[in-house]
């Protein structure tokens, strides 16, 4: 089931906690990313505030297969705080931008439910975009991550050239969205969730 929760719960929420707990197994212990940990078991930073948006895929007990987070560009973000480098030109703002950020997968899945989760997401993320009325998302990724986005079928352009950082070479990027990316990504063999739209449960904090 997909779960679109457009501010911030409080704590008690089961679903946000699981994203938490999942985005410190990924990027805390897998990945080793330094970023901020709370009781050494979720993984929250300074964009986690009641502007932040979460698109998150749970299993039918509510455990969490995958998720990512929009930051509206209208406010401080990733991209134009933290890595304002990688655009040599105006950081992308505007109410129809979102960031795209922590893009979690659950460590958890194997190979084959990872690829159907991650694919689910990328659906899920054009249609709430197409509904919401979002024409744009940026993001930072490295190399290799760039190259999967790429290869997922929709109009993706990068903002600048790849720049070394201790984490590797990242890039800036942003994703047109319009009314052809539901059949770019059918196109690229993206799966679409069947019933996603019915299943989706709204938020409000």
């Amino acid at each position: 089931m997909l779960h679109l929760i457009t501010t911030r719960q409080n704590a008690s929420d089961a679903h946000l906690r699981a994203m938490y707990e999942a985005r410190k197994r990924v990027f805390v212990d897998l990945l080793k990313w330094d970023v901020p940990v709370l009781a050494d078991r979720y993984e929250l930073d300074q964009f986690d505030d009641e502007h932040a948006q979460y698109l998150i895929l749970a299993d039918t007990d509510g455990g969490h297969l995958a998720s990512a987070r929009l930051l509206p560009t209208t406010r401080a973000h990733l991209l134009d705080s933290l890595f304002p480098g990688l655009c040599p030109l105006e950081v992308p703002r505007g109410g129809n931008i979102f960031e795209i950020s922590r893009f979690c997968l659950d460590r958890r899945l194997c190979a084959r439910e990872r690829r159907q989760a991650r694919d689910m997401l990328i659906t899920a993320l054009v249609d709430h975009a197409l509904v919401a009325g979002i024409t744009g998302y940026t993001g930072v990724a490295d190399m290799g991550w760039f190259q999967q986005i790429l290869s997922f079928g929709w109009h993706c352009d990068p903002l600048g050239v790849p720049v070394p950082y201790p984490c590797g070479l990242l890039v800036a990027l942003r994703i047109h969205i319009t009314a052809d990316t539901p059949e770019l990504l059918r196109r690229a063999a993206i799966i679409e969730p069947c019933g996603a739209a019915q299943e989706r449960d709204r938020h409000a904090g």
